[in-house]
């Protein structure tokens, strides 16, 4: 008894842990949105956009500084407890610059040297070394000297001895993984001459020859910082009466033109009078204060400059991601608004007719699969229809009664047709085979029509080019957050979508919940296939590559119920955009096919991609974005170029609300929508592109339904009251 209980025990932990194991479909695209994040966290601290001290210490009283320093040479030793300091002698000058390296003016000042001979010490931060590390490694191999100048560079006297090692030790790292060789030389952030050494300072100079390291100050400043021009820098930099001089110039922080200018003439001048531009330790006759490294240090120094360089290429590609899904956002919307007026002003127009009347009856084909919640108000809004219909129930192997529960309605017009479980176009194809009439009209079992819906949907057939026809699909249950988010997206994405999509004669889905086809259009390309999970889009592409027109009529309006929790959208929008990538692949041939297959292939299938699969993935972009502004900066221009998108996103959803006759006041929650909603639908794609990506076989998926969407007493359905049970709150 007691080892039976122990197996119980041990069998129930092992069921709890395996639900809480995190499922595949959360953990990679959780796994992309860490190292994305852990990408742009490195871009920014090697940007200086955080972590960056950008406080300068006030001068302060000398009293603590040994005199020899103040009266002494810029070059100050005091490692191994020893207070030297040296200069340079006559007729050698040192060359010091300092902030690099700059993309842009680094590789022309070192042009400048190779060209006249002449040799420096370039003091790099960490954070421009490890984002141009080509270039540390050309001062080395063109016998240049580096030195270390912090990796943020913060005013060190600021600073614990904490930080002060960690930017010392992520200097050398970056010039480490750069060039390979590790420097002793060391300039402080906002240094100035030995004699400006103060109270503040000069601890940090002594630990930082603790540390092993010499600090190198400067005796001759060119000030080229503030751009006095050429001839002042010159004159700035030149040393009086022969003597020696560590010269102070900049290779970045700004433009350098005049400092690359002065080089070119002050590098000849003074080699005529007898100058010589040495490295520090040449012009000190004393070791290289470079050393090669080997081993461990040397590949984490690789390892450093490869993820900095990774996250700069990885921001640049954001960057250009964050451009395209901005011209995509826009462009979409631009089009939608001028589109959709057009199909507005045109169908709207008093004497506006598809042709003559259509009044003959339709079949209504209705798949059910285990939809006993929902049949009855979906066969009784049939039945309240204005136009004559056959209604064909076609029960898909249910095993709750569905079938049951329509023959027990005894109505007129109305067949079950019953089969074994074979999915939803198996569903559509045989109830094909048992209508009596050319058009058939297409619908959810979860869904109800108003009683003009029918009369609506038909009447473009009078067209004898139109082969299929799109209603207009509404979400019944909007009374929660996530249907009142689901109800902004039918009404403002897919119906401003189909009114564009009819203007530009390329409609890639015929909505499930709502659509009517031609018997004689859908028979020569094989009904309804199974190739797909997006039946509904595949067979309205093959419907445009057979040259069949496909439009949209906005008051064939029905109700359908939209899941009502995360999980269930989740299911559902996955299986819709896996269904259309396959239907995208599948129909992928179009593009370099002619005559009508060809005009959808370069005209619908981008479209559909750019907008249905591209958009969507990168549309993330603006808010990853909006966090990056506000926690790095700038904060007000970010905020406010997001409100200027949601602002552009407010206006179209409120045309679209007003061309649909839709109450504002749902448009009340679109900011959080924008926020969570967009998110989650970004989930869902990335998913879908892995799933694709790695040949993954996605099966349908059957959704919980409550019967939540009444039959409609008028234009508007009312909706069911439901036990606590029956409606499940937000996941």
């Amino acid at each position: 008894m007691a080892s039976r209980t122990r197996r119980h025990g041990a069998a129930r932990r092992a069921r709890e842990g395996s639900r809480r194991r995190l499922p595949l479909r959360l953990l990679l695209p959780l796994l992309v949105l860490v190292a994305l994040a852990a990408m742009l966290m490195l871009r920014g601290y090697v940007h200086s956009e955080i972590l960056a001290d950008h406080r300068v210490q006030p001068p302060a009283a000398t009293d603590r500084v040994p005199e020899k320093i103040l009266e002494g040479g810029p070059v100050i030793d005091v490692r191994g407890g020893r207070t030297e300091s040296l200069s340079v002698p006559d007729h050698h000058l040192v060359l010091t610059f300092d902030d690099g390296p700059d993309p842009t003016w680094t590789p022309r000042v070192l042009d400048v040297l190779k060209k006249h001979d002449a040799h420096g010490v370039f003091f790099v931060t960490g954070t421009m070394a490890s984002r141009y590390p080509d270039l540390v490694e050309r001062m080395v191999d063109e016998g240049h000297e580096v030195g270390l100048h912090t990796f943020n560079h913060p005013d060190l006297s600021f600073q614990s001895k904490k930080r002060i090692d960690r930017e010392l030790s992520q200097n050398q790292l970056a010039i480490t993984g750069a060039a390979g060789i590790r420097t002793s030389l060391f300039r402080p952030p906002y240094s100035s001459f030995a004699d400006a050494m103060d109270n503040k300072s000069w601890p940090v100079t002594e630990y930082i020859g603790s540390r092993g390291y010499i600090t190198v100050v400067n005796n001759t400043d060119s000030e080229d910082w503030q751009r006095p021009g050429v001839d002042e820098i010159i004159r700035r930099a030149t040393p009086k009466n022969g003597e020696g001089a560590i010269v102070l110039m900049h290779d970045s922080g700004g433009d350098r033109s005049q400092t690359v200018a002065a080089l070119d003439r002050f590098l000849p001048d003074l080699q005529k009078k007898g100058y010589e531009f040495d490295n520090l330790t040449e012009a000190l006759d004393a070791p290289s204060a470079m050393s090669p490294v080997t081993g461990a240090e040397l590949w984490k120094g690789k390892a450093w400059v490869f993820l900095v360089q990774a996250s700069e290429k990885l921001t640049d590609g954001l960057v250009v991601g964050l451009a395209i899904i901005g011209t995509l956002v826009i462009g979409r919307f631009v089009l939608m608004l001028l589109l959709s007026g057009i199909h507005a002003r045109r169908v709207r127009r008093k004497n506006f007719r598809w042709g003559p009347p259509v009044t003959e009856p339709v079949t209504v084909l209705v798949p059910a699969y285990n939809e006993a919640k929902c049949i009855e108000n979906t066969v009784l809004s049939l039945m309240a229809s204005d136009h004559p219909v056959e209604v064909i129930v076609v029960d898909d192997g249910s095993t709750d009664g569905t079938a049951r529960i329509v023959e027990a309605m005894g109505l007129p017009g109305v067949r079950v047709i019953r089969q074994l479980n074979a999915g939803k176009p198996a569903a559509l194809n045989r109830g094909l085979a048992n209508a009596s009439h050319d058009i058939v009209v297409m619908m959810d079992g979860d869904t109800v029509f108003e009683p003009s819906t029918v009369r609506e949907l038909v009447q473009p057939f009078g067209d004898p080019k139109v082969g299929a026809v799109a209603g207009n699909a509404k979400v019944g249950n909007k009374d929660s957050l996530i249907g009142a988010w689901q109800h902004i997206e039918y009404v403002m994405g897919f119906n401003l979508d189909r009114r564009m999509y009819d203007v530009l004669r390329c409609m890639p889905t015929i909505p499930g919940a709502v659509g009517a086809f031609r018997r004689s259009a859908l028979e020569p390309i094989g009904g309804m296939s199974d190739d797909t999970l997006a039946e509904d889009t595949d067979v309205t592409m093959a419907l445009h590559r057979a040259g069949w027109r496909v439009v949209y009529a906005e008051n064939a309006r029905a109700w359908t119920e939209a899941p009502e929790t995360v999980q269930q959208l989740w299911s559902q929008r996955y299986r819709w955009s896996y269904g259309t990538m396959q239907a995208i692949w599948k129909h992928r041939r179009a593009v370099i096919e002619k005559g009508p297959s060809g005009r959808f292939g370069r005209v619908g299938l981008p479209f559909v991609s750019l907008f249905m699969v591209l958009a969507p993935l990168l549309a993330p972009l603006i808010d990853v974005f909006l966090l990056y502004g506000i926690v790095f900066g700038p904060t007000q221009k970010t905020i406010t170029a997001w409100l200027g998108v949601l602002a552009i996103q407010a206006v179209c959803a409120a045309y679209a609300f007003r061309l649909d006759r839709e109450r504002m006041t749902h448009l009340i929650s679109l900011p959080l929508q924008q926020i969570l909603y967009r998110q989650l639908m970004y989930v869902v794609l990335l998913q879908s592109w892995i799933t694709a990506l790695t040949g993954g076989r996605l099966r349908w998926q059957k959704l919980r339904r409550t019967g939540v969407v009444g039959a409609p007493g008028g234009s508007v359905p009312q909706q069911r009251a439901q036990s606590h049970d029956d409606r499940r709150p937000v996941a």
